[in-house]
Protein backbone atom coordinates (compact mmCIF):
# COMPACT_ATOMS: atom_id res chain seq x y z
CA UNK A 1 0.00 0.00 0.00
CA UNK A 2 1.05 3.64 -0.78
CA UNK A 3 -0.09 6.80 1.03
CA UNK A 4 0.83 9.71 -1.37
CA UNK A 5 0.84 12.90 0.44
CA UNK A 6 1.25 15.75 -1.85
CA UNK A 7 1.38 19.73 -0.93
CA UNK A 8 3.76 22.08 0.27
CA UNK A 9 7.09 21.67 2.27
CA UNK A 10 7.76 25.07 4.00
CA UNK A 11 9.74 26.70 7.06
CA UNK A 12 6.98 28.64 9.05
CA UNK A 13 7.26 31.86 11.24
CA UNK A 14 4.23 31.73 13.70
CA UNK A 15 3.03 34.31 15.57
CA UNK A 16 0.46 35.25 18.21
CA UNK A 17 -1.24 38.36 18.36
CA UNK A 18 -2.34 38.72 21.94
CA UNK A 19 -5.81 40.80 21.09
CA UNK A 20 -8.10 40.22 18.16
CA UNK A 21 -7.74 41.43 15.32
CA UNK A 22 -11.72 42.61 14.73
CA UNK A 23 -10.92 45.29 17.42
CA UNK A 24 -8.65 46.77 14.76
CA UNK A 25 -10.41 46.58 11.59
CA UNK A 26 -12.76 49.34 10.96
CA UNK A 27 -15.51 47.95 8.73
CA UNK A 28 -16.24 51.39 6.95
CA UNK A 29 -12.94 51.51 6.39
CA UNK A 30 -11.76 48.10 5.14
CA UNK A 31 -11.47 49.65 0.99
CA UNK A 32 -8.12 51.51 2.50
CA UNK A 33 -6.75 49.04 5.12
CA UNK A 34 -3.66 49.97 6.77
CA UNK A 35 -3.40 48.00 9.84
CA UNK A 36 -0.01 46.93 12.22
CA UNK A 37 -0.54 44.38 14.30
CA UNK A 38 2.35 43.84 17.61
CA UNK A 39 3.32 40.06 18.05
CA UNK A 40 4.06 38.67 21.42
CA UNK A 41 5.95 35.58 20.37
CA UNK A 42 7.55 34.18 16.81
CA UNK A 43 9.05 31.11 16.44
CA UNK A 44 10.10 29.21 13.30
CA UNK A 45 8.93 25.46 12.76
CA UNK A 46 8.95 23.07 10.23
CA UNK A 47 5.76 23.11 8.30
CA UNK A 48 3.79 22.86 4.93
CA UNK A 49 0.46 21.09 4.14
CA UNK A 50 2.58 17.75 2.94
CA UNK A 51 5.06 17.85 5.92
CA UNK A 52 2.44 18.02 8.61
CA UNK A 53 0.26 15.33 7.20
CA UNK A 54 3.04 13.25 6.58
CA UNK A 55 4.13 13.55 9.91
CA UNK A 56 1.53 12.72 11.84
CA UNK A 57 0.77 9.63 9.84
CA UNK A 58 4.35 8.50 10.50
CA UNK A 59 3.35 8.98 14.35
CA UNK A 60 0.06 6.53 13.09
CA UNK A 61 3.03 4.24 12.34
CA UNK A 62 2.34 4.70 8.35
CA UNK A 63 5.61 5.56 6.01
CA UNK A 64 3.70 7.86 3.48
CA UNK A 65 5.35 9.10 0.37
CA UNK A 66 5.52 13.17 -0.04
CA UNK A 67 5.05 14.78 -3.47
CA UNK A 68 6.69 18.41 -3.66
CA UNK A 69 9.54 20.62 -4.30
CA UNK A 70 11.84 22.64 -2.52
CA UNK A 71 14.69 24.80 -2.17
CA UNK A 72 18.81 24.84 -1.68
CA UNK A 73 17.96 25.18 2.00
CA UNK A 74 16.41 22.22 2.34
CA UNK A 75 18.45 19.59 4.22
CA UNK A 76 17.75 20.96 7.42
CA UNK A 77 13.68 19.50 6.61
CA UNK A 78 15.60 16.96 5.04
CA UNK A 79 17.39 15.01 8.26
CA UNK A 80 14.39 15.49 10.06
CA UNK A 81 11.87 13.31 7.09
CA UNK A 82 14.77 11.15 6.91
CA UNK A 83 14.52 10.43 10.83
CA UNK A 84 10.71 9.67 10.49
CA UNK A 85 11.46 7.09 7.69
CA UNK A 86 9.69 9.33 5.60
CA UNK A 87 10.16 8.47 1.56
CA UNK A 88 11.99 11.54 -0.32
CA UNK A 89 11.32 10.17 -3.44
CA UNK A 90 8.56 12.46 -4.59
CA UNK A 91 10.31 15.44 -3.67
CA UNK A 92 11.94 17.55 -6.45
CA UNK A 93 14.62 20.12 -5.31
CA UNK A 94 15.47 23.33 -7.45
CA UNK A 95 18.89 24.39 -6.39
CA UNK A 96 18.27 27.99 -7.36
CA UNK A 97 15.20 28.84 -5.13
CA UNK A 98 14.49 28.74 -1.06
CA UNK A 99 12.03 26.39 0.09
CA UNK A 100 8.56 27.58 0.96
CA UNK A 101 7.74 29.85 4.04
CA UNK A 102 5.05 31.00 5.71
CA UNK A 103 4.01 33.55 7.77
CA UNK A 104 1.15 32.55 10.12
CA UNK A 105 -0.15 34.82 13.34
CA UNK A 106 -3.36 34.08 15.52
CA UNK A 107 -4.98 36.47 17.39
CA UNK A 108 -6.96 35.35 20.67
CA UNK A 109 -10.02 34.55 18.76
CA UNK A 110 -7.83 31.81 16.72
CA UNK A 111 -8.70 34.00 13.94
CA UNK A 112 -5.43 34.16 11.35
CA UNK A 113 -3.86 36.07 8.87
CA UNK A 114 -1.28 33.97 6.97
CA UNK A 115 1.33 35.44 3.89
CA UNK A 116 2.92 32.84 1.83
CA UNK A 117 5.39 32.55 -0.44
CA UNK A 118 5.96 29.70 -2.65
CA UNK A 119 9.87 29.93 -3.48
CA UNK A 120 10.53 26.23 -5.13
CA UNK A 121 7.06 25.14 -5.36
CA UNK A 122 6.28 27.60 -7.85
CA UNK A 123 8.06 24.35 -10.12
CA UNK A 124 5.67 21.16 -10.36
CA UNK A 125 7.42 18.11 -8.84
CA UNK A 126 6.43 16.36 -12.04
CA UNK A 127 6.84 13.04 -9.68
CA UNK A 128 6.51 9.59 -11.78
CA UNK A 129 4.62 6.47 -10.33
CA UNK A 130 6.73 3.76 -10.40
CA UNK A 131 3.83 1.34 -9.19
CA UNK A 132 0.15 1.65 -8.65
CA UNK A 133 -2.25 0.13 -7.12
CA UNK A 134 -6.37 0.68 -7.44
CA UNK A 135 -7.18 -1.56 -4.48
CA UNK A 136 -4.70 -0.29 -1.67
CA UNK A 137 -3.38 3.04 -2.82
CA UNK A 138 -4.61 6.20 -1.47
CA UNK A 139 -3.50 9.81 -2.24
CA UNK A 140 -4.18 13.72 -0.76
CA UNK A 141 -3.97 16.19 -2.72
CA UNK A 142 -3.16 19.64 0.01
CA UNK A 143 -2.29 23.12 -1.18
CA UNK A 144 0.92 22.69 -3.26
CA UNK A 145 1.90 24.05 -6.51
CA UNK A 146 -1.19 24.54 -8.88
CA UNK A 147 -0.21 22.39 -11.65
CA UNK A 148 0.08 19.52 -9.73
CA UNK A 149 -2.66 20.06 -8.07
CA UNK A 150 -4.60 20.37 -11.69
CA UNK A 151 -2.76 17.31 -13.00
CA UNK A 152 -2.81 14.61 -9.86
CA UNK A 153 -6.68 14.21 -9.84
CA UNK A 154 -6.88 13.73 -13.68
CA UNK A 155 -3.73 10.77 -13.27
CA UNK A 156 -5.72 9.56 -10.19
CA UNK A 157 -8.86 9.18 -11.76
CA UNK A 158 -7.64 7.75 -14.73
CA UNK A 159 -5.59 5.09 -12.49
CA UNK A 160 -8.60 4.29 -10.10
CA UNK A 161 -6.99 5.38 -6.85
CA UNK A 162 -8.98 6.71 -4.45
CA UNK A 163 -7.99 10.57 -3.85
CA UNK A 164 -8.76 13.67 -1.30
CA UNK A 165 -8.98 16.42 -2.45
CA UNK A 166 -8.30 19.41 -0.14
CA UNK A 167 -7.34 22.61 -1.67
CA UNK A 168 -7.66 25.15 1.17
CA UNK A 169 -5.73 28.41 1.02
CA UNK A 170 -5.08 27.24 -2.51
CA UNK A 171 -9.13 28.18 -3.43
CA UNK A 172 -8.49 31.40 -4.52
CA UNK A 173 -6.17 30.52 -7.50
CA UNK A 174 -8.78 28.14 -8.86
CA UNK A 175 -11.54 29.16 -11.42
CA UNK A 176 -14.69 27.67 -10.47
CA UNK A 177 -14.20 25.50 -13.58
CA UNK A 178 -10.74 24.05 -12.40
CA UNK A 179 -12.35 23.19 -8.78
CA UNK A 180 -15.08 21.52 -10.21
CA UNK A 181 -12.39 19.37 -12.39
CA UNK A 182 -10.68 18.15 -9.38
CA UNK A 183 -13.72 17.83 -7.57
CA UNK A 184 -14.89 15.44 -9.96
CA UNK A 185 -14.37 11.80 -9.58
CA UNK A 186 -12.70 12.32 -5.57
CA UNK A 187 -13.41 10.43 -2.98
CA UNK A 188 -13.26 12.98 -0.21
CA UNK A 189 -13.67 16.97 -0.53
CA UNK A 190 -11.99 17.98 2.61
CA UNK A 191 -12.28 21.42 3.66
CA UNK A 192 -13.09 23.75 7.23
CA UNK A 193 -16.51 25.47 6.78
CA UNK A 194 -15.30 29.12 5.68
CA UNK A 195 -13.35 27.39 2.76
CA UNK A 196 -16.51 25.17 1.83
CA UNK A 197 -18.34 28.65 1.16
CA UNK A 198 -15.72 29.86 -1.16
CA UNK A 199 -15.60 26.62 -2.79
CA UNK A 200 -19.52 26.98 -3.23
CA UNK A 201 -19.27 30.55 -4.51
CA UNK A 202 -16.52 29.72 -6.66
CA UNK A 203 -18.54 26.75 -8.38
CA UNK A 204 -22.10 28.13 -8.17
CA UNK A 205 -22.91 24.54 -7.00
CA UNK A 206 -24.61 23.78 -3.83
CA UNK A 207 -23.19 21.27 -1.00
CA UNK A 208 -25.60 18.67 -2.31
CA UNK A 209 -24.59 19.09 -6.10
CA UNK A 210 -21.03 19.36 -5.12
CA UNK A 211 -21.72 15.66 -3.37
CA UNK A 212 -22.79 15.10 -6.97
CA UNK A 213 -18.88 14.94 -8.32
CA UNK A 214 -17.26 13.09 -5.09
CA UNK A 215 -18.60 10.56 -2.32
CA UNK A 216 -18.14 12.51 0.71
CA UNK A 217 -17.61 15.60 1.71
CA UNK A 218 -16.05 16.42 5.20
CA UNK A 219 -16.15 19.77 6.73
CA UNK A 220 -13.67 20.70 9.95
CA UNK A 221 -15.54 23.28 12.37
CA UNK A 222 -12.75 23.73 14.95
CA UNK A 223 -14.07 23.18 18.03
CA UNK A 224 -17.34 21.85 17.48
CA UNK A 225 -15.76 19.03 15.84
CA UNK A 226 -16.22 17.76 12.23
CA UNK A 227 -19.04 17.08 9.68
CA UNK A 228 -19.80 14.33 7.21
CA UNK A 229 -22.37 14.96 3.99
CA UNK A 230 -23.21 11.90 2.47
CA UNK A 231 -26.64 12.19 2.39
CA UNK A 232 -27.92 12.62 6.10
CA UNK A 233 -25.17 14.56 7.56
CA UNK A 234 -23.32 12.90 10.60
CA UNK A 235 -21.50 15.10 13.38
CA UNK A 236 -18.55 14.21 14.72
CA UNK A 237 -17.25 15.22 18.17
CA UNK A 238 -13.80 16.74 19.16
CA UNK A 239 -11.53 14.63 21.43
CA UNK A 240 -10.21 17.20 24.35
CA UNK A 241 -6.53 18.10 24.73
CA UNK A 242 -5.16 18.72 27.54
CA UNK A 243 -4.29 22.08 26.74
CA UNK A 244 -4.82 24.44 23.56
CA UNK A 245 -1.49 25.79 22.61
CA UNK A 246 -2.06 26.93 18.95
CA UNK A 247 -4.92 25.98 16.47
CA UNK A 248 -1.79 26.18 13.48
CA UNK A 249 -1.81 22.53 11.94
CA UNK A 250 -4.63 20.70 13.74
CA UNK A 251 -6.47 20.91 10.52
CA UNK A 252 -3.63 18.85 8.52
CA UNK A 253 -3.18 16.68 11.82
CA UNK A 254 -7.25 15.56 11.25
CA UNK A 255 -6.55 14.97 7.82
CA UNK A 256 -4.03 12.08 8.73
CA UNK A 257 -6.11 10.49 11.48
CA UNK A 258 -8.65 10.63 8.78
CA UNK A 259 -6.52 9.16 6.02
CA UNK A 260 -5.12 6.18 8.45
CA UNK A 261 -8.66 5.34 9.39
CA UNK A 262 -9.68 4.94 5.80
CA UNK A 263 -7.12 2.46 4.80
CA UNK A 264 -7.37 0.43 7.83
CA UNK A 265 -11.32 0.47 6.49
CA UNK A 266 -13.24 1.89 8.91
CA UNK A 267 -15.90 4.14 8.23
CA UNK A 268 -16.07 7.29 7.30
CA UNK A 269 -17.38 7.97 10.95
CA UNK A 270 -14.53 6.14 12.80
CA UNK A 271 -11.97 7.88 10.46
CA UNK A 272 -13.15 11.20 11.33
CA UNK A 273 -12.95 10.45 14.94
CA UNK A 274 -9.36 9.30 14.48
CA UNK A 275 -8.91 12.57 12.70
CA UNK A 276 -9.87 14.55 15.90
CA UNK A 277 -7.92 12.59 18.28
CA UNK A 278 -4.77 13.25 15.96
CA UNK A 279 -6.00 16.71 15.82
CA UNK A 280 -6.10 17.53 19.90
CA UNK A 281 -2.54 16.28 19.87
CA UNK A 282 -1.52 18.83 17.32
CA UNK A 283 -3.53 21.93 19.04
CA UNK A 284 -1.40 21.26 22.81
CA UNK A 285 1.76 22.27 21.09
CA UNK A 286 3.22 25.56 19.29
CA UNK A 287 3.79 24.72 15.84
CA UNK A 288 2.50 22.55 13.40
CA UNK A 289 4.88 19.14 13.50
CA UNK A 290 5.92 19.80 17.02
CA UNK A 291 3.40 16.79 18.91
CA UNK A 292 4.05 13.37 19.26
CA UNK A 293 2.03 10.20 20.61
CA UNK A 294 2.59 6.64 21.40
CA UNK A 295 -0.15 4.17 20.24
CA UNK A 296 -1.38 3.79 24.02
CA UNK A 297 -1.32 7.48 24.41
CA UNK A 298 -3.62 7.64 21.45
CA UNK A 299 -5.93 4.53 21.93
CA UNK A 300 -6.93 5.97 25.24
CA UNK A 301 -7.68 9.81 24.36
CA UNK A 302 -10.21 7.94 21.59
CA UNK A 303 -11.58 5.70 24.07
CA UNK A 304 -11.48 8.83 26.40
CA UNK A 305 -13.66 10.83 24.08
CA UNK A 306 -15.85 8.75 22.22
CA UNK A 307 -16.52 6.05 24.65
CA UNK A 308 -14.85 2.90 22.62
Amino acid sequence: MAIYVFGSLAYDRIMNFDGKFADHILPDKIHMLNVCFFIERLEEKLGGTAGNIAHSLALLGEKPTILSTVGKDFDRYKEVLEKQSISLDGIRVIDDLFTANCHITTDQSDNQITGFHPGAMIHPCNYEFPTISKENDIAIIAPGNKDDMMNLPKYFRENGIRYIFDPGQQITIFSGEELLECIEGAHMLVSNDYELELIKNATGLSKEQLLEKCDYIITTLAENGSRIDNGSPVEVGIAKPKDVVDPTGCGDAFRAGLIKGIINGKSVEEAAKLGAVSASFCVEHYGTREHSFTQEEFDARYAEAFKA
